[in-house]
């Protein structure tokens, strides 16, 4: 069974243990958020921005204390827990300032009469969270679907249950009504349940491949949509006409950036041969002037893995690579002390043969790959199952467009490393998932779009 607890990577300590919900507690969680959705999609627009805006507040008065949650949880150095905080404030904000332009209703131009598209909530919505940014990751599904009308009930990772336990106290300070917002500590058989649930209408999922096809799989038995965002193996190409100390430093924070477990960190850097010894070079002298250390201290960079289990998912894709022939320039191993930490690693002759070259790497593992041309840097960037973003460094800036129209992704950066911004759509293709959320598309995925006409 799955056990929700606090367990500090940096020390392997458990520190708190959460109880499971039982059957009951989970029924009657599904009635409360059905029972309050049928209140909330009555209400004003201007009282679901009023609700927004003060979750919003009580976000970023609470930032400190929260920002040490999730560094306890899941080892996020304290700077970057502190500035997941100042983006799930952004996203609140936004939602509540442009979603009730979203929700105005939309003229549809008719040869007779007259139409329009009126936007309705749904229903009770499922969330099913990951741990790698335990607020930002929430803050996505929730706010546009409290502002469309919908409730939610939420479905954190087990080892958050103290950052879920603060969210669902951020909705009742902030005065939600009773179920809009709700926060249970659930089974995986349980989770198949409320699937099942008729009064559920959709769920959202973040979080692996084999999670996902199996949500995917129980929400078609019962014919509920599903978001999916999964997976990626985004590639890092850098064109013969990069900025060479810039493609360095977004490459630094684009892959190591908490500790390499993004969804969309920069996972395949692809060179041309032009600046490939340079890059390579640079960039491990780069990573040999991380900070590792206490994610309690303000000046770490990198802190340990999320957990043992996700630690030795990654060495074993190392250790595969090095049996087969990769280049280890630096690092390749866990650090010698308790707790979770494995030292940044970079890698070279990479190749199809071995694990890292089709698997994703969630871990503080950079592989660098030489091309001879833009063409040969498409292929192989285009060249795995995933298909959620990528970055293109370019001095050029026709280019970088150009092959971005090439890319086999749902997202693009140029000239920036990868990242996240609340006016910003953000999803992707192939097994990388579907669905978006953020932006205006955010409002879109689960929103019943009537259609009314009015004769003559």
């Amino acid at each position: 069974m799955i056990q929700y607890a606090v367990t500090n990577p940096a020390t392997g300590e458990v520190e708190k243990i959460y109880p499971t919900a039982s059957d009951a507690e989970i029924r009657a969680a599904i009635d409360s958020a059905h029972r309050a959705f049928g209140d909330w999609r009555e209400s004003e627009v201007a009282t679901r921005v009023a609700l927004l805006n003060r979750v919003a507040n009580l976000y970023a008065l609470r930032r400190e204390a929260l920002a040490v949650i999730i560094s306890r949880e899941m080892g996020k150095p304290l700077a970057q827990a502190k500035g997941e905080i100042d983006i799930v404030v952004s996203i609140y904000r936004y939602y509540a300032e442009n979603g009730p332009r979203y929700l105005e209703d939309e003229p549809i131009e008719t040869a007779v009469g007259s139409a329009m598209i009126r936007k309705e909530g749904l229903g009770v919505l499922l969330g099913i969270m990951p741990w790698n940014f335990p607020y930002y990751q929430v803050a996505r599904l929730v706010a546009p679907n409290l502002m469309n009308g919908n409730t939610i009930l939420l479905k954190h990772a087990p080892q958050c249950p103290e950052s879920a336990e603060a969210m669902e106290q951020i909705f009742r300070d902030a005065g939600a009504l009773e179920g809009v917002y709700l926060n249970i500590y659930a089974t995986n058989e349980q989770v198949a349940d409320i699937i099942a649930d008729p009064r559920v209408i959709g769920v959202s999922l973040t979080g692996s491949e084999k999670a996902g096809a199996a949500v995917a799989e129980i929400a078609g038995r019962h014919l509920k949509k599903v978001v999916l965002e999964l997976g990626g193996s985004d590639p890092f190409i850098v064109l013969d006409d990069a900025d060479l100390d810039q493609a360095v430093q977004q490459a630094l924070v684009g892959r190591f950036g908490n500790a390499g477990q993004a969804c969309n960190a920069a996972k395949r850097f692809i060179v041309d041969d032009a600046l490939h010894d340079d890059f390579l070079a640079a960039l491990k002298t780069a990573i040999e002037g991380i900070k590792m250390g206490d994610p309690m201290a303000d000046d770490t960079f990198m802190g340990p893995l999320s957990s043992e289990r996700a630690l030795q998912t990654l060495d074993a894709q190392v250790q595969d690579a090095m049996a087969q022939g990769a280049t280890v320039l630096i690092g390749g191993q866990r650090l010698d002390r308790p707790g979770a930490w494995y030292a940044p690693t970079l890698l070279s002759g990479v190749t199809p043969e071995m694990r890292i070259f089709r698997e994703e790497l969630f871990g503080p593992v950079a592989v660098v790959y030489r091309v001879g041309d833009e063409g040969e840097a498409i292929r192989l960037a285009n060249d795995t199952a995933y298909g959620l973003g990528a970055v293109i460094q370019s001095t050029d800036l026709a280019r970088p467009r150009r092959i971005a129209g090439c890319l086999e992704t749902g997202m693009v950066n140029i000239n920036e490393a990868p990242g996240s911004a609340a006016e910003m759509p953000f999803g992707g293709i192939k097994r990388s998932g579907f669905g978006r959320e953020l932006g205006r598309d955010g409002m879109e995925e689960f929103i019943n779009r009537k259609v009314v006409k009015i004769g003559v």
